[in-house]
C-alpha cells in the first residue's frame, strides 16, 4: 500500500544542510494501523508529511497504492492528496465555521453537490457521535471533541490512508482511550489504513499492528509490535519500553542488591494466553526454588494479553537452571540479566 524508499530529507542549503532523514525505507501494508515512535526531533513528522508530499523529499520516492507520489506534477499530486486524509496535534480546525462546516469544507472544495455534502456530514457527525455539536464552533468544544471533528473532516473524501501526526498527545489519558478505541473501529470498518506517529508506547501498544522506531532520521528497529515490545533490540527501543514498564532506577537497583550466591535474575515475557496461566508457581514448586518478584507488567497489545516479569531465583543452581529451561519449553521467553 505505502512503500517508501532510500528516503532523504535536507534542510538548510550548502554547508549549512541538515539532515532530517537518512536513506530511510518502510513497507506498510493495506487496512493495517502502523506505528512510528521516536523522540522528538527524531524527523517522525517530516516523515509523516513526506508521505503526502507537504514536504519534498530531497531523495528518494513515495509510493502509494502503486503510484510514485515523487513522480507526480502539481495537479496531479492534488488529486491524489484527497485519498489521503490526516489528522493534527492541535486539530488545525477553522475557528469561524462551525463543526457541520469544518467537515463539509473538503467537499465543498471537491464542488459535490450540496444534498451530498448534508448526508455526508451528518453520517460522519454520527461516526464520531457528535450528531449533537453541529452548529457548536471548536472553541465550543473540548479537546476530544475537537479531535473528532479533526478525524471527521480528515474522513470526508473517503480516503484510502489516514495520517497522524501526534494526534493524542495534547489529550488528557481517557480521551486518549476513547480517541484511540475511534480509530480502530475505523481502521477495522472502512479497512483503512492507519499511520500514527507518537513519542508514546503506550498508544502503539493499544492499537497498532506494527511499529517502526526512529531515531536520528533513520529507522533503527521495526517488527511486528507484540515482537519490538517483548525483545526489543535497539537502545531507543529498550528506553521507551522501560519507561513504559516502569523498569527505571529502582528496579536496576534492586538487581544489583546484595542477594545469595547461588541466584539469577531474569527476564521473563508471556503472550497471549499464557499470561494468565500459571506456569512460574507450577515450574518452581517441581523444582523447589524459591523466587521474588521484583518487577511486574500485565496489559495488552491490540487486544492480545502479555506480561513482563523481572524475577529473581535463589536455590541451587542446577535447580535454577532446571527451571530457566522448563519456562523456556513451556513458551516463554527467558532472558537472564543478572547474576
Amino acid at each position: 500500500m505505502i512503500e517508501i524508499r532510500e528516503l532523504t530529507k535536507f534542510y538548510g542549503k550548502g554547508s549549512r544542510m541538515t539532515p532530517a532523514l537518512s536513506n530511510l525505507n518502510l513497507s506498510i501494508g493495506k487496512g493495517e494501523i502502523f506505528g512510528i515512535i521516536g523522540h522528538s526531533g527524531a524527523g517522525k513528522s517530516t516523515l509523516i508529511r513526506c508521505i503526502n508530499l507537504l514536504e519534498r523529499p530531497s531523495s528518494g520516492e513515495v509510493w502509494i497504492d502503486g503510484v510514485n507520489m515523487t513522480g507526480l506534477n502539481r495537479k496531479q499530486l492534488q488529486s491524489r492528496r484527497r485519498k489521503i486524509g490526516m489528522i493534527f496535534q492541535h486539530f488545525n480546525l477553522l475557528s469561524s465555521a462551525t463543526v457541520y462546516d469544518n467537515i463539509a469544507f473538503p467537499l465543498h472544495l471537491d464542488g459535490r453537490p450540496k444534498a451530498e455534502i448534508d448526508k455526508k456530514v451528518k453520517d460522519l457527525l454520527a461516526l464520531v457521535g457528535l450528531e449533537q455539536h453541529a452548529t457548536k464552533y471548536p472553541a465550543q468544544l473540548s479537546g476530544g471533541q475537537k479531535q473528532r471533528v479533526g478525524i471527521a473532516r480528515a474522513l470526508a473524501s473517503d480516503p484510502d490512508v489516514l495520517l497522524c501526526d501526534e494526534a493524542t498527545s495534547a489529550l488528557d489519558p481517557q480521551t486518549t482511550a476513547s480517541i484511540l478505541k475511534l480509530l480502530l473501529d475505523i481502521n477495522q470498518r472502512f479497512n483503512l489504513t492507519i499511520v500514527l506517529i507518537t513519542h508514546e508506547m503506550h498508544v502503539i501498544q493499544r492499537i497498532c499492528d506494527r511499529v517502526a522506531v526512529i531515531h536520528q532520521g533513520g529507522i533503527v528497529e521495526q517488527g511486528p509490535v507484540a515482537e519490538v515490545f517483548i525483545k526489543p533490540q535497539h537502545p531507543v527501543t529498550r528506553e521507551f519500553i522501560m519507561r513504559e514498564t516502569d523498569q527505571g532506577e529502582e528496579l536496576q537497583a534492586a538487581i544489583a542488591a546484595s542477594h545469595p550466591s547461588s541466584s539469577q535474575t531474569v527476564r521473563i515475557s508471556f503472550l497471549g494466553d499464557k499470561t494468565y496461566e500459571s506456569i512460574l508457581s507450577r515450574t518452581v514448586r517441581r523444582t523447589g526454588v524459591d523466587f521474588a518478584i521484583l518487577q511486574g507488567t500485565i496489559s495488552t497489545l491490540k487486544n492480545v494479553p502479555y506480561g513482563l516479569l523481572t524475577v529473581r531465583f535463589e536455590g541451587d543452581e542446577k535447580a535454577i537452571r532446571e527451571t530457566t529451561q522448563e519456562l523456556s519449553a513451556q513458551g516463554l521467553d527467558v532472558e537472564v540479566i543478572g547474576g
